[in-house]
């Protein structure tokens, strides 16, 4: 009974701490487990609340920012509810590439499609299997296409159903790799100085975060990340990249910008 209590403790902490990760994400409505998320509480207290709250990513918490708000803070530096008064931009598309058993694709598919087509409803997603990169292939490639929530959902569905369907064993737990692709010259700043910032985001997640060195650049001048771990920490990984990348982005651009209005005071 100990044991089972602090399970269901520590599997209560990491929902809160997602139920906070994407703009208005309901968990407790979501079922992405056939057990588990699906059944969770939805009475409001210390840890159903979270959960069961719809949550404003700038919105200022009436309760002092401690334990898994405290967290999401220090992890994503929310700025107040004035910071962006009138903006509503549209969520930016990711795409996802998540690695299964090969012999778990029937069962995301389904019978004549129906699986996977009902699952990318549900997510809000584009879901395709990639051909397997030759015949005796232990794992198959699924290319999510959709905004941060869709990626929760429907990365979070695969995850459960391959525990449902009993591709592993009771006692293990389900990791997938992940492979996200971030610009270039981003790559340096999730890598960090000495492998600083990569250590850090791996003991933060408990994910395996690699960047492999000498990747040459795709078309598109970006590079991939290999992200390693069970659903919520793959999750937590995932939007702590792309919030560097973000971050990077923001400071090239006003860099940009400063050369420019530079420029043409000359």
């Amino acid at each position: 009974m100990k044991k089972l209590r602090e399970a269901y403790e520590n599997d209560m902490v990491a929902v809160n701490q997602q139920a906070n990760l994407i703009p208005g994400l309901n968990l407790s409505a979501l079922g992405i487990f056939s057990t588990g998320l699906s059944m969770l509480p939805s009475t409001p207290g210390a840890r159903g609340a979270a959960a069961a709250t719809p949550y404003h990513p700038f919105a200022q918490s009436s309760r002092r920012r401690t334990g898994s708000s405290a967290y999401l803070s220090s992890l994503y530096g929310a700025p107040p509810a004035s910071a962006f008064p009138h903006q509503h931009p549209l969520p930016e598309q990711e795409v996802v590439n998540l690695f299964i058993p090969t012999q778990a694709v029937g069962a995301i598919i389904g019978k004549k499609g129906q699986h996977i087509k009902q699952l990318a409803r549900f997510a809000g997603a584009s879901i395709k299997i990639a051909p397997a990169e030759g015949p005796d292939a232990s794992e198959r490639m699924v290319i999510i296409t959709g905004p941060p929530e869709a990626q929760f959902k429907a990365q979070g569905r695969i995850f459960g159903k391959l525990k449902e369907e009993n591709f592993f064993n009771p006692k293990e737990e389900v990791k997938l790799e992940a492979h996200i692709k971030v610009p270039s010259f981003a790559a340096g700043r999730v890598i960090g100085k000495g492998g600083k910032t990569v250590n850090e985001l791996q003991n933060l997640t408990s994910a395996e975060v690699i960047v492999p060195r000498d990747q040459t650049p795709d078309e598109n001048e970006e590079v991939i990340v290999k992200i390693i771990g069970h659903f919520f920490a793959s999750q937590t990984a995932q939007r702590k990249i792309r919030e560097i990348v973000q971050q990077v982005k923001q400071q090239e651009h006003k860099h940009a910008e400063g050369a420019a209005a530079s420029q043409h005071s000359k």
